[in-house]
């Protein structure tokens, strides 16, 4: 229970999905100590002479991590809210306090939180945040007062977000395709100070004392006095695992069909060839995908259908995790390398063919996925050619 009054967090953060939740745990462990300047994902090292993993770091002292008010604001989705629910019981295991706000789901429910969260925003002196690109998170950093903004990782979104700021655009996501007439235009413009006052947040001012911070996975490079720390999965690393591997191969899903970026019978097409040239036998879904979808992957491909209850950083680093890990463009072909650092465990990632794009994807959506591709460091590399039969 909550004690009734409690007293104004120093530092207050704001998560809408599991992963936002598990990077803020990340760099709540990694404050005490100094982190190294971001220069790449590690090699990934082999396992010992006589099979023995090597050890991950160990645990640090208790009480060496200061604990936060974490204001969990979920999306409607089961798979999401599950998962948020048990990062949220790792959150209080570490003795950080989690609240569960709820922001959607009915026409009032933003408002009555933003009433809620009020008096704690304005009094924070740190805020950290796992989303630039929500409208909500843009519309509480409206009263926020802060000496320090961290923006924690929201998956591949953050090279986006650094991109973006760095060229002074406005904050907008990179599969988005603009619509919705005359009514979405005025939504635009009557949103329009909302969006301007967020991006001015995210600009550090060092005549008025505030600094902003991003800490990162994803091989993004620090600008106008942005201070960028290194998410090296340091407390994932600490708490769980070695994981013990099997001989398998296991695959990741993505949610590009979902978002609208690629065919579904392209992607289809593309997994059942992957499945036979790898030998895969597991196929771990995205929180976002389809039931329907993944119906029709077990069908054609055979694969066992792996919802996680956790993030999949979390999920592999407890094991049991197949030899070799293989995904498309996405987070885990960066997250993963850190993660399972010195387990022997080999991620690859798959290039998207353009021909498998949808007429409506996004004109950003190849040159972004490329680059996801193209920047990650110390994976294996697949040609789209390993999925030929996709279509």
């Amino acid at each position: 229970m909550t004690p009734s009054a409690p007293a104004a967090p120093s530092t207050l953060a704001f998560v809408e999905s599991p992963v936002q939740l598990l990077n803020v745990l990340e760099w709540a462990y990694a404050r005490p100590g100094a982190q190294p300047q971001l220069d790449g994902v590690p090699r990934q090292r082999g396992r010992r002479a006589g099979g023995g993993d090597l050890p991950g770091p160990a645990p640090r002292p208790a009480g060496a991590v200061s604990p936060l008010r974490i204001v969990v604001l979920p999306p409607t989705d089961p798979m999401s809210r599950g998962q948020l629910r048990r990062v949220a019981a790792l959150a209080r295991d570490e003795g950080h306090e989690v609240r569960w706000q709820e922001a959607r789901g009915s026409r009032f429910a933003p408002l009555r939180a933003l009433t809620a969260l009020a008096h704690d925003v304005r009094a924070a002196r740190t805020v950290v945040v796992g989303d630039p690109f929500s409208r909500y998170v843009q519309l509480l950093l409206t009263l926020v007062r802060a000496e320090e903004l961290v923006v924690v990782d929201d998956g591949t979104a953050t090279m986006e977000f650094m991109a973006q700021t760095a060229r002074g655009e406005r904050l907008v996501r990179w599969h988005r395709v603009g619509g919705g007439g005359l009514p979405g235009r005025v939504r635009e413009l009557a949103y329009a100070p909302v969006s301007a006052t967020a991006r001015r947040r995210f600009t550090p001012a060092a005549h008025r004392g505030h600094r902003v911070e991003v800490f990162s996975s994803m091989p993004v490079t620090a600008h106008g006095g942005m201070t960028l720390r290194v998410n090296d999965f340091a407390w994932t690393r600490a708490r769980f695992g070695p994981p013990r591997l099997t001989k398998g191969t296991d695959l990741v899903g993505t949610s590009l069909v979902e978002t609208g970026v690629v065919d579904p019978d392209r992607y289809l097409g593309a997994v059942r060839a992957l499945t036979l040239e790898h030998g895969a036998t597991r196929y771990f879904a995205h929180r976002r995908e389809s039931p329907e979808k993944l119906r029709a992957l077990s069908r054609v491909t055979g694969l066992e259908i792996v919802r996680p209850d956790l993030p999949l950083e979390l999920i592999a680093r407890r094991g049991p995790v197949g030899r070799t890990i293989v995904s498309f463009p996405s987070t885990v072909v960066h997250t993963l390398p850190y993660a399972l650092t010195g387990t022997g465990v080999t991620v690859a990632v798959c290039d998207v063919d353009p021909a498998w794009l949808t007429g409506s994807a996004s004109p950003r959506a190849r040159s972004f996925l490329a680059g996801v591709t193209d920047t990650a460091r110390d994976v294996r590399r697949l040609p789209a050619q390993a999925a030929p039969t996709a279509g």
